[in-house]
């Protein structure tokens, strides 16, 4: 693998934040509805998320092995690359820059604009009265302005970056707890919604609308390996790493189960079936319509963060693969005044303003979901191999479980989603497989640059 360029600039804390960032997104804020139509169980769907949880803890313990013992850019690309053979890293990269990082920009970017919308609509109304846009094109230019913004900001360096992000997330989960003890502490809930509702459907069905639950909510949840993606900008990676990793899954996940319990608590489930706007439902049930409001905000804002947290992440993944002459060369540059992969930055931002222009935001959960459930799994299986050939590398708790745990429901995940939404899932591995020719169309090139 190429030397990194990069400075290491981040400690736990930043680190951490990046992670928490990550994974706080359009999944918490959406999926329950749809998870409660075909789950019809409160206390089941709430087992899910606990699930979809100790099953991220168990790839932040693995992912922290490999990013102590491999600190540099690129994450799964750098794991894959140097694990296996450099196609495998490759895939995993170009499905990162399709699927993981340009179309999750695109979503949250779309996902703000519906909210911030919703939570004052006054805005797109003048600009349709004034005959400047209509609500839909009002939409879409919110979410390029928002990419741009934060490309723009990201693009100046990784150190005001991160302390942006730093400010951006501490004050989303400042929000989240302070809703969490306003929503508990009004009493205005129903205890018995818990007790309430019947179960998924039986025999083989019912298991796939539970592996297609547990997909959705493992999307929610993606992100748990963020930070090993800088791991070329952390400071003494082989302690901060794998803490920054463990720290923000952990904290996520105690987020997640208690607003999904709150959910619940103000939500009858049969009226929370299918419902995309979750938060606003459960708030407007609590404290009225003033409420769904601010947690439209609230979400809009959220989704503001992890936005930019996809910004960060994303473009070192591009970097790393152009360093070693498998993408297109121009992706390695770093910035002289703002030492960044400033070329990857940009591409990245052209990526996802072309998909949030296209507006197939339908089925791109599952899609998504899939997707980038793929990779993880063969990364995880590969701390056998470093453990065997690295036997001196830092050792994390929990082996061989933890593998164990990740790779049979990884597999089981996929496997059941795929019964369940053929098509999507289908598209989601033709992807994967035009990367094949890709890598060797790069390698050739690099190739016969280097003669």
């Amino acid at each position: 693998m190429a030397e990194d360029n990069l400075q290491r600039k981040l400690g736990l804390f930043p680190a951490t934040n990046i992670v928490v960032a990550n994974m706080i997104g359009a999944g918490i804020f959406t999926t329950s509805g749809l998870l409660m139509a075909g789950l019809n169980n409160p206390l089941l769907m709430l087992a899910l998320w606990v699930v979809g949880g100790v099953i991220a803890l168990c790839g932040a313990l693995c992912y922290g092995e490999l990013g102590a013992a491999m600190p540099g850019a690129g994450g799964e690309y750098l794991f894959l690359s140097k694990l296996y053979h450099p196609l495998f890293g490759f895939l995993s990269g170009w499905v990162s820059f399709v699927v993981g990082f340009s179309a999750p920009i695109a979503a949250s970017a779309m996902g703000f604009s519906e909210y911030f919308c919703r939570a004052i609509p006054s805005i797109p109304d003048w600009f349709e009265r004034a005959g400047i846009m209509n609500q839909d094109v009002t939409r879409t230019f919110l979410s390029v302005s928002v990419i741009l913004i934060f490309t723009f900001i990201h693009y100046r360096g990784i150190k005001t970056g991160a302390l942006i992000q730093n400010i951006l997330t501490l004050l989303k989960v400042a929000l989240i707890v302070f809703l969490l003890l306003a929503g508990f502490l009004s009493g205005k809930g129903d205890i018995n919604n818990f007790s309430t509702g019947g179960g998924v459907d039986s025999g083989f069905g019912g298991w796939k609308t539970i592996g297609l639950s547990l997909m959705w909510i493992m999307f929610a949840y993606s992100g748990w390996n963020a930070s090993t993606y800088l791991g070329a900008e952390i400071k003494n990676p082989s302690k901060i790493l794998p803490r920054s990793l463990i720290a923000g899954t952990g904290i996520v996940m105690l987020l997640y189960l208690g607003l999904n319990v709150l959910y619940i608590y103000s939500i009858n489930p049969d009226d929370m079936k299918g419902v995309i706007s979750i938060g606003g439902l459960a708030m407007g049930n609590l404290f009225g319509n003033s409420a769904d409001t601010l947690f439209s905000l609230l979400i809009a804002f959220a989704l503001f963060s992890s936005l930019s947290a996809f910004i960060i992440i994303g473009p070192r993944v591009y970097y790393s693969m152009a360093k070693d002459g498998l993408f297109f060369k121009s992706v390695a540059s770093i910035h002289p005044k703002f030492q960044v992969p400033s070329n990857s930055i940009v591409l990245q931002a052209v990526i996802a303003i072309i998909l949030t222009l296209s507006g197939t935001f339908e089925q791109i959960l599952t899609y998504m979901g899939f997707a980038l459930g793929i990779f993880p799994i063969l990364t995880v299986i590969g701390v056998f191999k470093l453990r065997k050939e690295q036997p001196a590398a830092i050792r994390m708790a929990g082996f061989p479980f933890t593998q164990i745990i990740y790779v049979a429901t990884g597999v089981g995940i996929l496997v059941l989603a795929y019964l369940e939404r053929p098509v999507e899932s289908s598209i989601a591995l033709l992807t994967v497989i035009t990367g094949i020719p890709a890598y060797y169309i790069f390698k050739r090139t690099t190739k016969r640059y280097k003669t």
